[in-house]
């Protein structure tokens, strides 16, 4: 299989963690664009035989991680499309709104919570290949998927959180 076909077999796995990662369209589809760029000019980095979805969240995660610290102290911007306001949902929607709230309780996750609930949960990348992409130890992975499970669980349940730990009755 050619470079290009590699490539652009990996394009809507980017797009989707992309957007899950950003929850803004346009800006997930930037990151798509620089994740390809540096993947394109640096293929000759890639090894032949190890996992090249791998290699490619890799560096979506390093474009990622320029992005944020590059844009820290700016404002957050929120198109429109992208705002959900006041819109009223008709009952018969209750799957989307589930959907809603699920991925804004995943944003209120801590970058590094989130990085890795979405590797595992929603890319299905093993622990060992998200550990690879985001650099970190094994263990480092299985911690933050479960604090971030935790968390997530207790933000969709309205139950707080005392140092990890629930409160007696919840």
């Amino acid at each position: 299989m050619d470079k290009q076909q590699l490539i652009i077999e990996q394009i809507p796995k980017l797009r989707r963690y992309a957007r899950a990662l950003t929850g803004n369209a346009a800006l997930a589809d930037d990151l798509v664009q620089d994740c390809l760029e540096r993947a394109w000019s640096r293929f000759h980095l890639w090894q032949p035989g190890s996992n090249i979805r791998a290699w490619m969240f890799t560096i979506m995660h390093n474009c990622y991680a320029n992005f944020v610290r590059k844009n820290k102290h700016q404002p957050s911007l929120v198109t429109i499309e992208d705002w959900g306001g006041d819109a009223q949902v008709a009952p018969n929607q209750e799957n989307a709104a589930e959907l809603r709230d699920v991925v804004a309780a995943i944003r209120q996750l801590p970058a590094e919570q989130r990085e890795v609930l979405l590797l595992v949960g929603l890319e299905e990348l093993t622990y060992a290949e998200a550990a690879k992409v985001l650099g970190i130890p094994l263990g480092t992975v299985m911690s933050r998927l479960s604090r971030g499970r935790e968390k997530l669980r207790a933000i969709l349940t309205q139950r707080p959180l005392i140092a990890g730990v629930r409160q007696v009755g919840d």
